[in-house]
């Protein structure tokens, strides 16, 4: 019918076109000249893209936070995610955490798969219950101490910040499982916590969820420069040289295999594994956990970073490792350095050397909030992964609502998944988008789609304090007023708007804090500092 119908609507100047080119005329004289015929011209019809429909969960997901309802739970109760694809899924597995403490009871490492990164199915658990290696280990290292220690019979573990990887045929997943409890006596304010251990399964198709473990890789250990007998519960003199927590593995161009672990304890250590085991070789000798690639501060053994994540980018020839900074709960942050060596020196934008205890910049992430929502916190330990088939990278991490959101019990536990794209600045520094990724077709930006209003936050460093945006305005005249003032540009060959001096990269985007979402475009980019500057059109 509809193809009948436009042939009608067309007829009338199918015939006037016919009459022209036959030499004929309305008149019916011969003699006449033949007057012009003007055609109108055809104009086709406005063809309306379909209204795309991007995510419409909550972000207040406190209403299905129990455990009957974690089918739909989508993003909700993430943290310290790591994110593989196998098959036609992206498999996503984290700590043990949930609002409420759902989850417990029902297994370890919980974890959840996606075919497109935006709806996700929540799968349960890769692990039922501890390996009894943990406890055999701990307790043979308690009756070696000088004096011997008692055995602990029945432990309290914790289980956090997995990293699964294919590696040859197989899925390698390094986890963490911490003692929690003191070294001596009943309280953490005159003892440190017991240590924690790094141990290797391995499964041959993560959607079977069959895991094999194989023992232990690395556990904490002292280096006797400090006591595990804490003076009050302000001495953080930390007992152990590496805290063996967060890992992330690996791979390099030369085929030599890495583990990069640690948080808080005296910085972040690679150690090099033996590719057929995934394990060190030996641990004899302090040697023999690691050599320091990242350190907050050269002198304090305690020290606010934590969650490393490791990668190769061949197109830069860096390796780039991610920390996370700060308190978990509020001020959490997501800094970066890059080396040409695995095992550094890692620097930051600035030229500073993290290795030697210089804080890490850029920035990548911080508490922020756009108009119309209460904002996020609590924004790193972070996993970073490619698309294997487009390349594209992305960033994944848990974010936090504040604290004391009206209307929300404990607003600060509720921990949402956000997964980012991942841009690349022309010398070679990541950013991530500034709103979640959800999948937007993309169109052709031009200069023209730049004009009008937006927000924009410029994501100074300060501890624990939201960073929020102003609105500001790009006109014809490519001035810029408002809540920052003076001049754009845009690139259209590398989709980069400069904005004041800072180039910033372009993304077709999902507006998640609007009443109604919708699509808009989003720019994300860095001072020549490493602060994030992040913007969104408005309207």
């Amino acid at each position: 019918m509809k193809k009948s119908n436009s042939i009608l609507k067309l007829a009338p100047y199918l015939v006037l076109f016919l009459l022209v080119i036959s030499g004929s005329s309305c008149s019916g004289s011969d003699d006449s000249p033949t007057p012009p015929v003007v055609v109108p011209p055809v104009v086709p019809p406005v063809v309306v893209p379909p209204t795309f429909a991007g995510p419409t969960y909550a972000d207040n997901y406190s209403s299905i936070a129990a455990w009957g309802s974690n089918s739909q739970w989508n993003l909700a109760n993430v943290h310290d995610p790591t994110v593989e694809k196998s098959g036609e899924y992206y498999y996503m597995y984290q700590t043990d955490a949930s609002y409420g403490n759902a989850h417990e009871g029902h297994g370890h490492f919980p974890y959840r798969r996606s075919k497109d990164l935006v709806t996700w199915q929540y799968m349960g658990s890769a692990m039922a219950a501890a390996p009894e290696w943990v406890k055999d280990s701990l307790n043979n290292k308690r009756a070696r101490m000088n004096p011997p220690l008692p055995a602990i019979a029945n432990p309290r573990y914790g289980y956090w910040a997995p990293y699964v990887k294919k590696v040859g045929s197989k899925y390698r997943m390094y986890y963490s499982i911490v003692v929690d409890e003191p070294i001596t006596g009943t309280s953490f304010d005159t003892s440190w916590s017991e240590r924690a251990f790094i141990g290797l399964a391995e499964s041959d198709d993560l959607a079977s969820n069959v895991w094999v473990d194989k023992g232990m890789v690395i556990c904490s250990e002292p280096d006797g420069v400090k006591s595990y007998i804490r003076n009050d519960a302000n001495d953080w003199n930390a007992y152990f040289k590496f805290n063996a927590i967060d890992p992330t593995f690996i791979i390099t161009p030369e085929g030599e295999h890495y583990l990069i672990y640690g948080s808080w304890h005296s910085g972040i250590a690679a150690l090099k594994l033996n590719p057929t085991t995934g394990k060190p070789d030996k641990l004899k000798t302090l040697a023999d956990y690691g050599t320091r690639i990242a350190s907050r501060n050269a002198t304090s053994r305690w020290q606010g970073s934590e969650g490393p994540e490791i990668i190769y980018n061949p197109d830069t020839q860096y390796y780039y490792l991610f920390l996370a900074y700060d308190g978990l709960d509020v001020p959490y942050n997501t800094r970066v350095c890059r080396s040409k060596s695995i095992t550094g020196p890692f620097v930051g934008i600035n030229g500073a050397n993290v290795t030697n205890g210089a804080d890490a910049w850029p920035m990548l992430t911080h508490p922020y909030s756009f108009n119309n929502h209460t904002g996020w916190v609590g924004f790193a330990h972070c996993s970073v992964f490619q698309n294997p088939d487009t390349k594209q990278w992305f960033y994944a991490s848990q974010a936090r609502l504040p604290k004391d959101v009206p209307g929300i019990n404990v607003s600060n536990a509720l921990m949402m998944g956000h997964v980012r794209a991942i841009k690349w600045t022309e010398d070679g520094w990541p950013v991530v988008d500034a709103e979640r990724y959800a999948a937007v077709p993309e169109t052709t930006i031009t200069e023209a789609s730049f004009i009008g209003s937006w927000e924009q936050i410029t994501m100074n460093y300060q501890y624990a304090t939201i960073q929020k945006s102003v609105t500001i305005y790009l006109t014809a005249d490519k001035k810029v007023s408002g809540g920052v003032t003076g001049t754009w540009s845009y690139d259209s060959t590398n989709k980069t708007l400069t904005v004041n001096g800072i180039k910033c990269k372009v993304s077709d985007a999902w507006d998640w804090e609007k009443s109604t979402r919708k699509v808009t475009i989003s720019y994300s980019g860095l001072t020549a500092a490493g602060v994030p500057v992040w913007g969104k059109k408005i309207d």
